[in-house]
């Protein structure tokens, strides 16, 4: 996928920041919003290199530069974390307003850490996700620790921080002192990414912020990265985990558009999302993944085929039961139903017409819970096979193929 790229400016504070929207050329999985690193700004490598890599595996990216730097408007010397967050959920509202809300929040070294401030401001998140990041914003200071007590006594001190002069005041060191419990009550799964080697936030942060975080949780080590992830293959390889962690997580907010979809109701669309075994279905409102096992020499972003199959076996049977249940106004409290699929020799076959044939074998198993009856327990399993697509797949099919036009 080639991509869009698009500059677009919001408002945060009163201030005018510039942002890029990447998308890519097909079909969005979701929006993800992305934080940079602490005095750097959206086009530093890492940022540049995750969204790119991101874009490519069909999420739209948007990252700015935060208040006071790059393009964005205002005083570097004004601003602290906590305008870093409010930065942050201003460009949330700006996509909600524009495109779409954002489900996931990437944040490197201290953008990290104001994605998880800011996680709980912005309610259409499913997904977070950190590279580098300290647990907490004080230890951003440790980049300018010779001049803490200058700045605490004088007000103000110029430090330099990757060879560039920045002013930094007292309320800054305030800001970043104050404590929170933003990362205890993430209400959303967090993936934790970090390299061992790193020596401007050491990995003692990622143990720290994970063990504060609530399950779901992961933490994965980036094994031989520096801190900027200046080599290009270890932004690859953060954009490739991001890309199918969240996919567990995220489901997409808004329907696909039937135009954008080309195909209408009751039609399905499977497109190739690569050379390998990963397919994206399209119908006229969703999409969603196919693909295999990674031990199948797949990627393992969706489901198989057969388990596309059980599943529409195994919804269809829960709706019938639940719709009957309804209607005769059973105590149903809950239906589960587990599937499985086997090749079974059909020596007991009528109609086989090899003798070592085998025949197909859907097994379903059915948890009624409720306060039931033997006989509505037994109604409800009769019930069972009346399930729509139980008669499509036990009927005769006749599946036809043609050459698209």
């Amino acid at each position: 996928m080639a991509g869009k790229r698009n500059k677009v400016t919001f408002t945060s504070g009163g201030l005018e920041l510039a942002g890029l929207l990447e998308t890519p050329d097909q079909n969005v999985r979701g929006y993800a919003l992305f934080a940079h690193c602490f005095t750097c700004g959206k086009d530093v490598a890492a940022a540049s290199r995750i969204s790119r890599a991101l874009v490519n595996i069909g999420f739209a990216v948007f990252r700015f530069d935060f208040t006071g730097l790059g393009g964005s408007d205002g005083d570097f010397e004004n601003t602290n974390f906590s305008s870093n967050v409010d930065d942050l959920v201003a460009a949330a509202d700006f996509l909600r307003d524009n495109y779409e809300a954002p489900l996931l929040l990437i944040g490197h070294s201290l953008g990290g850490r104001a994605v998880l401030s800011a996680a709980h401001r912005i309610p259409e998140v499913s997904a977070v996700a950190t590279v580098g990041a300290p647990a907490d914003a004080e230890h951003v200071s440790k980049q300018f620790a010779a001049h803490v007590e200058n700045i605490d006594a004088e007000g103000q001190a110029e430090v330099s921080l990757a060879g560039r002069p920045f002013t930094i005041k007292k309320q800054f060191l305030d800001d970043i002192r104050a404590e929170n419990d933003d990362i205890e009550n993430l209400r959303v799964p967090l993936l934790v990414m970090h390299s061992p080697i790193d020596s401007i936030v050491l990995i003692k942060e990622a143990e720290k912020i994970y063990t504060r975080a609530k399950h779901p949780k992961s933490f994965v080590t980036l094994d031989t990265a520096d801190h900027l992830l200046s080599n290009k293959d270890d932004a690859q390889y953060v954009a490739e985990l991001i890309a199918a962690w969240s996919q567990r997580y995220i489901d997409k907010a808004s329907p696909i558009k039937e135009a954008d979809a080309g195909v209408t109701r009751g039609e399905v669309l499977v497109s190739e999302h690569n050379k390998a075994f990963t397919r994206t279905i399209q119908t006229d409102h969703h999409q969603w993944f196919m693909d295999e096992p990674v031990d199948f020499g797949g990627d393992n972003l969706g489901p198989d085929p057969y388990e596309h199959v059980l599943a529409g076996l195994g919804a269809c049977t829960s709706m019938t039961i639940r719709m009957y249940a309804n209607r005769k106004k059973l105590p149903l409290d809950d239906v589960k139903v587990t599937l499985s699929h086997s090749r079974q020799h059909g020596a007991d076959c009528e109609h086989c017409d090899e003798e070592d044939s085998k025949v197909e074998v859907l097994s379903r198993n059915i948890e009624l819970v409720g306060d039931l009856t033997d006989e509505q327990r037994q109604r409800l399993l009769e019930i069972a096979d009346k399930c729509p697509v139980h008669k499509t797949l036990e009927s005769k099919i006749v599946i036809t193929t043609a050459l698209a036009d």
